[in-house]
């Protein structure tokens, strides 16, 4: 038997909700899939990305994480054009490196970081 299947969401800590959650919506174009609010302290914000897959929640409920602890890895059809909406946008992205999985890869990356301080890198499809 396969224990788990699939991997459905991941939770990824924030401190100022409102923030992140234009961010990943706004600046990213994550779908919000549901917002759910008991408290400052207890709120979670679902995103989905346009094809589908896990979920990406935002969560101000910490349960021992820290906000800033966690690298996402995104794919994208057109780097270029990604790279430079989200810098028309305000981001700071770095430059476009080449082989990101190691030499001989050809795999062209960029990264930033979310308004946490979280790690986002968007590598070529």
């Amino acid at each position: 038997m396969q224990v788990i299947d699939k991997l459905m969401m991941l939770a990824v800590v924030v401190n100022d909700m409102p923030k992140a959650k234009e961010f990943y919506a706004d600046k990213l174009g994550l779908k919000v899939a549901s917002d759910y609010r008991q408290s400052d302290e207890r709120w979670w914000v679902a995103l989905t990305l346009p094809e589908g897959g896990i979920t990406i929640t935002l969560t101000t409920y910490r349960e021992g994480e820290k906000p800033g602890a966690v690298t996402l890895w995104f794919a994208t059809s057109d780097l270029s054009a990604a790279h430079k909406d989200l810098a028309d946008k305000g981001v700071k992205v770095s430059d476009i490196g080449d082989d990101l999985h190691g030499p001989g890869s050809g795999t062209k990356w960029f990264n930033f970081k979310d308004p946490e301080g979280n790690l986002i890198h968007i590598e070529q499809a």
